[in-house]
């Protein structure tokens, strides 16, 4: 194997942009954008295509800065429309890589972000920051590192709304993906950051009732998708491998309009339910059109909002318990089942209870039957 170790510039302090006016800050590489605020710009690397923090380097701050010196007033952006790309960052285990606050419709792509403490990209505030085609890992790695229960950090910390990460891999961190912004979303994401059996996270969704993510397409690598109080999440078409699974957990007890459908999850056979209710806080009482289901599963425990099944006897009871399937307990809103006879009788039947998650059908008379039931979970008035 060929290992390529790139030049590197060595720095004491951020690499800042600043607005128009500002003056650029000491560093051992300075940098100040100086073009009108509202014009395109982009930061480029030194010619070797790497930064790295001095071992002096505050452990507060980042390698890569866009910020403002000034106060801004309400609905003003400190910059718009720029460009960080194909860039090294190595922040050498002291502060974060890239940081970004208050900016409009910035653009971070082709980066290589490592050996962060804190986060490796940080979006605060501002609006339509697009991240891709980026890899971010505390500790340089292709998995299965020793190292891997001490990761800490976030590779990116997302407190922003509107934004879009597509085709990202997160190598190493404690948590792959934090965020705590509406209206974000995640496709094409690889999280094999710190398995959850370690105590890691692959996608934290940290906005109690005010959710509002799509996470598509996403690759969750022995680490899990945690999210509070989920309201209007979407997760589908993404596989979760080594017992990864979807956490929900309630803060105030509100879930609505969450779909997780259409997934794969492969696992080690330890009986690990795909999506798991954390009720550690309180239970989740505000719950109103919730779809588990369909995923493919394997090796799991598969939970549904959603159940059929069939039973077959000759009397006058027949009992189908779905507490093995279903995601809440002690909660069916629908039912509906049909009543194949075998023989010549007709009786008369009635659904008599679906207490803990077993229907209970009953007929008027003894009768060789066949009965299929389905049913749902949570469709409410969000679901039409």
């Amino acid at each position: 194997m060929t290992k390529f170790t790139p030049a590197i510039s060595e720095l004491s302090r951020p690499i800042r942009h600043q607005r128009p006016g500002g003056k650029p800050p000491h560093s051992a590489i300075s940098v100040c954008l100086l073009a009108s605020q509202r014009t395109c710009r982009t930061l480029q690397p030194p010619k070797d295509g790497s930064l790295r923090a001095s071992d002096n380097f505050p452990a507060d701050r980042y390698v890569i800065e866009l910020r403002s010196n000034t106060s801004q007033s309400s609905g003003n952006f400190n910059s718009e429309f720029v460009t960080i790309s194909g860039i090294m960052v190595d922040a050498n285990n002291r502060g974060g890589g890239i940081s970004v606050l208050n900016s409009l419709r910035t653009t971070i792509i082709g980066c290589y972000i490592v050996h962060f403490s804190t986060d490796g990209i940080h979006i605060d505030s501002g609006h339509e920051t697009l991240i891709t085609n980026s890899f971010i890992g505390q500790h340089i790695t292709a998995g299965g590192s020793w190292l891997e229960k001490q990761y800490s950090g976030t590779g990116i910390r997302l407190m922003s709304n509107d934004n879009a990460i597509t085709d990202v891999i997160i190598f190493s961190a404690a948590v792959g993906i934090l965020v705590a912004g509406q209206a974000n979303t995640l496709t094409g994401v690889h999280c094999y950051n710190k398995a959850t059996s370690f105590g890691g996270t692959g996608i934290y969704l940290k906005l109690p009732g005010l959710t509002q993510t799509r996470i598509t397409n996403c690759y969750l690598d022995f680490t899990s998708i945690v999210v509070e109080d989920p309201a209007q999440l979407y997760i589908s078409g993404s596989f979760f491998l080594g017992d990864a699974n979807v956490v929900l957990r309630s803060v105030k007890g509100v879930m609505r309009g969450v779909q997780v459908v259409g997934n794969m999850f492969d696992g080690s056979g330890a009986d690990i339910s795909i999506v798991q209710l954390d009720e550690t806080a309180g239970a989740f009482t505000a719950v109103d059109g919730v779809v588990v289901g369909p995923n493919s599963v394997e090796g799991m425990h598969v939970r549904s909002t959603v159940g059929k099944a069939s039973v077959s006897g000759n009397g006058t009871m027949w009992t189908v318990d779905f507490k093995p399937l279903l995601l809440f307990t002690n909660r069916i809103d629908n039912v509906q089942y049909a009543f194949l006879l075998g023989g010549s009788k007709f009786p008369g039947h009635a659904l008599r209870s679906v207490s803990e998650n077993r229907v209970v059908i009953e007929s008027d008379a003894a009768v060789q039957a066949t009965v299929y039931v389905q049913v749902e979970q949570c469709g409410g008035t969000m679901m039409v």
